[in-house]
């Protein structure tokens, strides 16, 4: 089983490729991944970030499918309109389903890319999206409008729900995650109690890793089974597992291996 991570490299290990990977990996899932950026940053500040060529993003890309035939992908990072078009292209091409963490400002608050990030993933890329999964600030980019309470959240959610599925995560909401299925026109919530801890660096990162590797798991048990049918499961087992994460979490993050026997 082999999945694929589009997103940028966190130093620190906390947050990005580095988490993805892991996040794969306690799933039982080979992690491939594709650098979009180079970020200087800890758990608490970003020193700063430096986007990947597009020449070197689409080699790395071809790459691992000229060897690997990958059927689910998860982007976070994606500096620019040019980043976020050529992945769009490279999604078509090797016909990828992938989950669509909307990365736009670090834990600590700092912008990781450009301003432009929220329209051109709506112009080019949530169509073509298994699941979008903003936190309440990616979440009021992306539907142009506040957010302050749960009903806020589900107004917002049918307004991105337009383009593809979405989950707007808890995090600010008290722990009731925000689901639309765009398929089903369905909108759920999902409670989740938070934990009270500083280790939280990168928890929207695994989230969205822990979902892919979740959908690469059902399909693997069935492959003709859909990814809205297995959305749902993909998304509980996600938040379950994010949630001991942090609970055993460690270092200002999460810990994706909560569950090795070598820490």
């Amino acid at each position: 089983m082999i999945g694929l991570t589009i997103a940028g490299f966190d130093p620190s290990g906390g947050a990005g490729i580095s988490t993805d990977i892991k996040t794969m990996a306690a799933h039982g899932v080979h992690g491939c991944a594709v650098v979009t950026a180079l970020t200087a940053q800890n758990p608490k500040k970003v020193f700063s970030v430096e986007p990947v060529t597009l020449h070197s993003i689409s080699q790395q890309i071809d790459s691992i499918f000229d060897e690997y035939a990958i059927k689910y992908s998860k982007t976070g990072l994606l500096y620019s309109k040019e980043i976020i078009q050529l992945v769009s292209k490279k999604v078509e091409e090797y016909d990828l389903s992938i989950v669509v963490d909307p990365v736009m400002v670090a834990s600590a608050g700092d912008a990781l890319g450009k301003s432009e990030i929220a329209d051109a993933l709506k112009e080019h890329l949530l169509e073509k999206t298994v699941l979008v999964t903003p936190n309440v600030s990616e979440a009021e980019k992306l539907s142009n409008m506040k957010i302050e309470n749960v009903d806020d959240a589900k107004e917002a959610a049918y307004k991105i729900g337009e383009y593809c599925n979405v989950m707007i995560t808890g995090g600010h909401l008290n722990g009731t995650n925000i689901i639309y299925n765009k398929e089903k026109d369905e909108l759920s919530t999902l409670h989740q109690d938070l934990i009270k801890t500083d280790n939280l660096h990168g928890t929207g990162c695994s989230l969205s890793a822990a979902i892919c590797a979740n959908l690469i798991l059902l399909n693997e048990k069935d492959e003709n089974s859909s990814d809205d049918d297995n959305l749902k499961t993909a998304i509980e087992r996600s938040t379950k597992f994010i949630y001991e994460s942090v609970r055993n979490g460690r270092y200002g993050t999460l810990n994706p291996n909560f569950n090795s026997k070598l820490l």
